[in-house]
């Protein structure tokens, strides 16, 4: 490759993965699978090593990939948190292993979890902190969601400072489960276990991650007070007498032939474990031989993790399958002859829409390509072989629900029904109507929603609130206390805000952020119902489309009976925001860095309760930028463009 090549080829792999590494460690949402992110990181450490001149100190070869959120509270980790080199192939593995001289250690092999690094802190026995990995220096202190997980302990039977480090993930069991609620809301489904245990552990609410179902596997000491070990195997020994939940399996090798067999008998046990792993860990057994190796920038030079290729078979399509949504999606899913993948029988696996089966020309009839996505989830990845007289698969013209005409909006993928009554909505929808964000109605979640309806007791939302709890009584598992519990809540439900209640609907485009902005903005359900395009377009936030799907919504017909029909049923139908005087009216707030005793949200509750509004980005209509420690590019551009930047103590006095 020519120098100018070379030079370009890596300024863009540079830009691409830090992308990736945004989407991945960040934002929780990966676009690429593992294994084209390794082979671009791969191309990127082949062309720095062959033009070095080009290889810059923040380069994604240099660096871990992720970042402390400021979401929560930075933590600075006294021990550094390494990633680990990664090797693809028997080959690769042997020139790792040439450099560890086995006249001084063994080598350990563990299975690699799939999973969120954290470190875990305790002192005097007592669990007292628990963090991110974040960029291997600094993390996030996620402490209350950590306490939310069974497997941690909270106390050990050891009187010294005490670091560990593990690896949180969610079982495969309750990574199925979140799929399957995230899909009846309406919600795009979680894409692997990974980052769903990333996101649930990034949650606000400590109660939301104990739903999730984490557990950890600890696998390192960081650091310890007052003791000394030899081996690595030996940590792992004294940690699992402390009772914490180690890896469950470990094994001290002497040769790197014995290396590579229990990496193949892993890889061989995968499809029969209950979490996801995507590869095995290789280590120098002996502690003080690691310290004489050392580490590179980025990651030790006595370890490397050997990735398992993702496992593809071809099988033929049998049928396509359409499943209608909460919104009136069609969702398109591949039915095939079964297969073996990664241990599991798979027969099934989503199309997405319309656009991904016209892209891959895919034909019923065609023999395709199948990977499981982590290891967990099916996908189809291309067609092998078009079978004769192939057609591609084109979606139906009608609803396969209700038989009512389906629409494609321009510049969207979806097809969707028409009809708002179509009976393979109206549970999802009831479903989305009670949950925690909506107007959150304990004990009517999934089953209980599903039980009423096949009862014939509900069939639309205006039925909650006229529920015959005579009948309700006499369903399977369903005591006088559940029934009264049932009834409270359903009662407690209609004072809750509009805003709830207008996200609630389910209106497309309109999220709770939004729903609160609407309900702000017109006060009333009212007002809401008269108003045009236009004035929705007047709320700072809102688009065109916003605006239309909004408008289109109240001004349905059956739309203004259910609002009338749910205010005669004493559902509140105004905005319950205080607001204790108008100081900040007009007035826009951005809030960047961490406060000293305030967090953000409550910030901006006390912005909003004096007229003000706060705004994610800094701009000449900016009239203050709250700035605490560590606040970064936002203060930067508030300084050039002379915007006012007070201190917490500065708001304090603002609002006396």
């Amino acid at each position: 490759m020519e120098v100018t090549e070379a030079k370009k080829r890596i300024e863009e792999l540079s830009d691409l993965l830090k992308y990736h590494n945004i989407k991945y460690y960040i934002e929780d949402s990966p676009e690429i699978e593992d294994f084209e992110y390794d082979a671009l990181l791969r191309e990127l450490e082949n062309l720095e090593n062959e033009f070095p001149q080009f290889k810059k100190e923040d380069s994604p070869t240099q660096n871990v990939g992720g970042a402390a959120l400021r979401l929560f509270t930075p933590v600075e980790h006294t021990v550094k948190m390494e990633s680990l080199q990664d090797v693809f192939s028997f080959e690769e593995l042997r020139g790792f292993a040439e450099k560890i001289d086995l006249s001084k250690t063994k080598f350990s092999v563990e299975p690699k979890i799939d999973g969120l690094s954290v470190s875990l802190e305790y002192r005097d026995g007592l669990f007292f902190r628990g963090s991110t990995r974040g960029d291997g220096v600094t993390g996030e202190d996620v402490t209350a969601n950590l306490l939310q997980i069974k497997d941690i302990p909270k106390s050990i039977d050891f009187k010294g400072e005490l670091e560990v480090r593990g690896e949180v993930y969610m079982p495969q069991e309750s990574f199925i489960k979140l799929r399957e609620r995230q899909e009846l809301l309406g919600e795009a489904p979680a894409k692997n276990p990974r980052n769903a245990a990333a996101g649930s552990l990034r949650q606000k609410n400590p109660k939301v991650t104990a739903e999730r179902e984490l557990s950890i596997f600890v696998f390192n000491v960081q650091r310890i007070s007052d003791k000394e070990f030899v081996s690595h195997i030996e940590t792992l020994d004294f940690l699992k007498n402390l009772g914490f939940s180690i890896l469950p399996t470990y094994k001290s090798c002497d040769t790197v032939d014995e290396v590579i067999a229990e990496i193949e008998r892993i890889g061989n046990s995968r499809g029969n474990l209950p979490y996801d792993i995507d590869g095995a860990v290789v280590k120098a057994d002996n502690l003080a031989y690691r310290q004489e190796m050392g580490s590179t920038s980025k990651f030790p030079k006595w370890a490397a993790a050997f990735k398992y290729p993702p496992e593809e078979k071809q099988t033929v399509l049998k049928e396509i399958e359409i499943a209608v949504g909460r919104t009136g999606a069609l969702t398109p899913t591949a039915i095939f002859e079964p297969i073996t993948l990664a241990g599991t029988t798979v027969s099934r696996a989503t199309l997405h829409n319309e656009d991904f089966i016209t892209s891959k020309q895919i034909g019923i009839g065609d023999t395709i390509i199948v990977r499981k996505a982590g290891d967990i989830i099916p996908e189809v990845l291309a067609v092998a072989e078009h079978c004769e007289n192939s057609e591609v698969f084109t979606m139906p013209l009608i609803c396969p629900s209700c038989g009512s005409p389906v629409f494609r909006e321009e510049g969207e993928a979806v097809i969707r029904c028409t009809n708002a009554d179509c009976p393979a909505q109206a549970l999802r929808h009831l479903i989305h109507f009670t949950s925690r964000d909506a107007m959150d109605i304990e004990g009517l979640g999934p089953a209980v929603l599903e039980q009423l309806s096949n009862a014939g007791l509900i069939h639309n939302i205006v039925d909650l609130y006229e529920l015959d709890y005579d009948e309700v009584a006499k369903l399977d598992r369903t005591g006088e206390k559940t029934v009264a519990n049932l009834k409270n809540a359903i009662e407690s439900s209609k004072e809750n805000d509009l805003s709830r209640l207008i996200f609630a609907f389910g209106i497309r485009h309109i999220g709770a952020k939004a729903a609160k902005l609407i309900s702000e903005h017109f006060g009333d359900i009212d007002s809401v119902i008269n108003a045009k395009k236009s004035d929705f377009e007047n709320i700072e936030g809102f688009g065109s489309i916003m605006a239309a799907s909004a408008e289109e919504f109240f001004s349905l017909g059956e739309t203004k009976s259910m609002i009338e029909r749910l205010k005669e049923l004493g559902v509140n139908t105004k905005s319950l925001k205080e607001v204790k005087d108008n100081r900040f009216t007009g007035k826009t707030f951005v809030l960047t860095g961490t406060l000293p005793t305030m967090n953000r949200s409550e910030a901006s509750a006390i912005i909003e309760s004096f007229g003000g509004k706060t705004s994610s980005s800094v701009s000449k209509k900016t009239d203050y930028v709250l700035a605490g420690e560590e606040a970064g590019s936002k203060l930067d551009k508030a300084n050039k463009l002379g915007i006012l930047v007070i201190s917490e103590e500065e708001f304090k006095e603002m609002i006396k």
